[in-house]
């Protein structure tokens, strides 16, 4: 059994297409009803590549290839008495292989956006989604 009070590492799927990156409406918490990258626990003995891969076939039927580690964030729900949920969220960019994507599984919708259309969503994104979307397109990813 897993002790409840630890971090969950997750892996994000970060998926690069052209000038554009894919983001879900989540369905479910953390962040449900807010946009967000494609992403979820990585499963014991699966490798972080192997985590964002799945994760995005699983919630959008979307084929890709992992690449590098964009950066790690932390996304801590609750207060300091009582805490719901603690992610680590490691952003894997991955390079968009077939599929313009179907919302299944923690998706309830998706989307291709550039970023200064998540730029102009206006607080309906989960936080850092722009400056994520903006780091993978980045040339130099920095």
């Amino acid at each position: 059994m897993t002790d409840p009070a630890i971090p969950r590492p997750a892996a994000l799927s970060v998926v690069v297409r052209r000038d554009r990156v894919l983001l879900v409406r989540r369905h479910n918490p953390p962040d449900a009803g807010l946009w967000g990258f494609p992403g979820g626990r990585i499963e014991w003995g699966e490798r972080l590549e192997q985590a964002a891969v799945r994760e995005l076939r699983e919630e959008t039927g979307v084929v890709a290839t992992a690449g590098e580690v964009l950066t790690a964030l932390n996304v801590i729900d609750g207060s300091s008495q009582a805490i719901h949920h603690h992610f680590v969220l490691i952003a894997v960019r991955c390079h968009w292989q077939t599929g313009d994507g179907i919302a299944d599984d923690d998706a309830s919708e998706i989307g291709w956006f550039t970023p200064d259309e998540i730029a102009a969503a206006d607080h309906q994104t989960s936080a850092d989604v722009e400056w994520l979307a903006r780091l993978a397109l980045a040339p130099d990813g920095r």
